[in-house]
């Protein structure tokens, strides 16, 4: 397009104070890619995780940052043919491509037409949690009607929706959070809900007869190896925080245990996210917003995701009133 556009630029690794306000040229879209102009971008943990150093398989500073989006078609390049200008898309790009810009050029297979009974707002929410959870609960295998399924923090972004998914398949679901959340959890769809500040859910479930067919750890760490305590025979762990060193002891006992253990990396997929919009359209899943932050506030939308006490997603707004949707 030949000029520029604002983006929040990481030039260093390093805290929330590291993401600069910028101005970059606005890219091109190459073969099978469109230039989707953003309206929200949504904030994940990973987000703030890439920016920290604690992930770097996207390079080094200086990148452009965020993976959800939604916004409006711009223009398509070579051999890009499912979508036209002025198409309503949401997906996930990949940094050094990030969605915290006003232009993006993404893959089309990347991206899926935006829920008709969603605004972009709630649109750019969904994509990575939203796939997230759907690629966990298709990993269990397990999932439907007549099985029980764990999902822990289950007021979190993925978790919030994993439940949705997981009661929409038919599944018995139980979901661990604060008391605080425990009425938002169950008017999404679960059928009990344990506060994990008051209760060990493991010696909770850990009896035969209350036992689980999966778990859906967002959270990793020690709750994956007590998690496997919860497990039936055959049954399956999928952590969703994906692989990692701090690993080993639970692939151990897991294998030891004769349990399955899944660790889940996404997949940006735009016949998901297709899946996906159905679902809400159908309204069998809806995103549950945080707050939503000006672009340019993308430090301190960081600041409150790593405080981990969110329920449902954040969402920082790219060239729109933060409190309207005239996209919608």
């Amino acid at each position: 397009m030949g000029s520029d556009m604002r983006a929040v630029v990481v030039r260093e690794y390093g805290g929330p104070q590291v993401l600069e306000a910028a101005r970059v040229p606005v890219p091109e879209p190459g073969p099978g890619e469109v230039l989707v102009k953003i309206a929200y971008a949504g904030v994940n943990p990973a987000d703030w995780r890439i920016r920290s150093g604690q992930v770097r398989r996207f390079g080094t500073p200086p990148f452009s940052i965020g993976l959800d989006l939604a916004g409006i078609v711009e223009t398509t390049g070579p051999g890009a043919s499912r979508f036209q200008p002025g198409d309503r898309v949401y997906g996930v790009t990949i940094p050094p491509r990030g969605s915290y810009a006003q232009y993006a050029a993404v893959p089309e297979s990347q991206l899926a037409a935006a829920p008709r009974r969603a605004g972009l707002r709630e649109a750019a929410a969904l994509p990575v949690t939203a796939l997230t959870a759907w690629q966990a609960l298709e990993c269990a295998g397990t999932v439907g009607g007549g099985s029980r399924v764990l999902v822990h923090a289950a007021a979190g972004g993925v978790g919030h929706l994993a439940v949705q998914l997981a009661k929409a398949r038919g599944a018995y679901v139980i979901g661990t959070a604060r008391e605080a959340n425990h009425s938002f959890v169950r008017g999404l769809g679960a059928d009990e809900v344990l506060d994990y500040t008051a209760t060990d859910f493991a010696a909770e479930l850990g009896a035969d007869g209350s036992r689980v067919d999966a778990v859906i750890d967002p959270i990793s760490g020690d709750y994956g190896l007590r998690s496997l305590q919860v497990l039936r025979a055959g049954g399956v762990l999928v952590d969703v925080r994906g692989t990692g060193p701090d690993r080993t002891a639970l692939r151990a006992r897991a294998d030891a245990l004769g349990l399955g253990l899944v660790e889940l990396s996404f997949t940006p997929s735009g016949d998901d996210l297709a899946t996906l919009a159905t679902l809400v359209d159908q309204n069998l899943l809806r995103v549950s917003l945080a707050r939503t932050y000006p672009l340019e506030h993308a430090a301190e939308a960081h600041a409150t995701s790593e405080s981990g006490r969110t329920r449902g997603k954040i969402v920082l707004s790219v060239d729109t009133d933060p409190d309207a949707d005239p996209l919608s």
